[in-house]
């Protein structure tokens, strides 16, 4: 097996949000269509509204799934945690389902102690690895908390989605789901999910971006007052979702109010072009922004992807189906360096470290593909359909062995290696 996944222990591989992947997926083995190489297949089940899959101890595979028909009644929805069989992706155990209340794709981790933690509507839950329940937290208000980030010294900091009430800050003990002093009213609200580097939370506001620094001596949240940034100002575009954690940078995308329904395309709801955005984590007033496609309409719903050691930065518009890719060059500016029109990606991405592959998604009418691209000439290497007719939008995460689950609202797949 392969121990170098056993890290994917939370959505996009950490708080910092990198989405990246030690080693290679199909590393030289040919490509797209070279004969008797080896290829990408598929084995799928389908499921209801799947919005994560994360690991544990080698071939511990755990599934985060919530319910679809009592939302669109407007009615309390629940979750289910399963654990799943690695190749086969039968249920091995499960828990009951989740109290939740509000439907939002909640978020899902591996605790350092042994636990997993599930943030789901209004409600933070604490499994054993049996997916037996050990803990159950109503949090405060009635909007949904979208996921949560575990810091170093293992609390755990969620917040509300909402367009309209301000970002509630919660931290909260791992074991006990206490809350870890008083929480924290962000001056203004939040739709995207929060990203962590250390004990420095970052939140993107509806206009602006924000950080807070966890003191655990005093158990407070302290606002950064020197960094934050309005990242609006002077568009007509809407807010950012979540930002990607370098060691200098943050990065994110803008004009995220849209109308999905089970695809982005053509989703927009601003007349504008989405745009790629950057700000120093040293100094907020250093900060850029660059439009994806250049397209009107442009929108999307999740981060973009940054290969620090090649130095590429991709964004990418869900809205006209677009990607784009830029060299990152000193000083924290960017130089176009290849772009697919066409070429339908949403969802979150992996990218493999030592082969520079990513792996993305391709929706067309009603059908899904994954695949796997090369991050620094944007050669396709592999292409597959998962059976999906939804978009996906939400986390993929690698396998034990050179293989990856694809998570979407109708199906999760596998993806691994054959000869055949």
């Amino acid at each position: 097996m392969n121990t170098a996944a056993a890290f994917w222990h939370a959505e996009d591989g950490g708080p910092t949000r990198r989405q990246q992947v030690p080693g290679r997926l199909l590393g030289d083995l040919g490509g797209a269509g070279a004969s008797g190489a080896p290829r990408l297949q598929v084995h799928a089940r389908r499921t209801w509204l799947s919005t994560m899959v994360v690991l544990g101890a080698p071939g511990e595979v755990y599934l985060l799934t919530h319910s679809a028909l009592r939302a669109r009644l407007g009615l309390a929805t629940t979750a289910r945690v399963e654990r799943i069989d690695p190749i086969t992706l039968k249920t091995l155990e499960h828990s009951p389902r989740l109290a939740g209340g509000p439907m939002w794709p909640g978020g899902m981790a591996l605790h350092p102690s042994g636990d997993l933690h599930i943030v789901y509507g209004n409600h933070m839950h604490r499994l054993d690895r049996h997916c037996q329940p050990v803990g159950r937290r109503q949090l405060a208000g009635q909007d949904p908390y979208n996921g949560f980030v575990t810091l170093p010294g293992g609390a755990l900091v969620t917040k509300n989605l909402s367009r309209t009430q301000a970002a509630r800050l919660t931290v909260l003990h791992p074991r006990t789901l206490q809350a870890m002093g008083p929480p924290v009213l962000c001056p203004e609200p939040s739709v995207a999910r929060l990203s962590a580097q250390g004990d420095t939370v970052y939140v993107a506001g509806m206009h602006s971006v924000m950080r807070y620094h966890w003191d655990a001596a005093s158990a407070r949240l302290r606002p950064d007052t020197g960094w934050r940034w309005d990242y609006l100002a002077g568009t007509r575009n809407s807010f950012a979702w979540d930002m990607v954690l370098t060691e200098n940078d943050a990065w994110f995308m803008d004009n995220g109010d849209h109308g999905y329904l089970w695809t982005m395309r053509g989703a927009g709801r601003r007349f504008s072009a989405n745009r790629l955005l950057r700000v120093s984590l040293r100094d907020a007033r250093d900060h850029g922004a660059w439009e994806v496609s250049g397209l009107p309409g442009g929108c999307v719903t999740n981060p973009p992807l940054v290969d620090v050691h090649r130095g590429i930065v991709l964004g990418y518009d869900s809205g006209n189906a677009f990607l784009r890719a830029w060299d990152l060059l000193p000083g924290g500016q960017l130089r176009p360096r290849w772009e697919r029109p066409g070429l339908g990606c949403a969802s979150h991405m992996l990218l493999y470290e030592g082969s520079g592959e990513v792996v993305t998604n391709d929706h067309q009418g009603l059908s899904e593909q994954v695949v796997v691209i090369d991050i620094s000439t944007g050669r396709e290497k592999a292409r597959v359909a998962t059976g999906g007719r939804m978009q996906g939008v939400v986390f993929p995460c690698p396998g034990w062995n050179r293989d990856l689950y694809w998570c979407s609202m109708d199906r999760l797949a596998r993806l691994h290696l054959t000869d055949q």
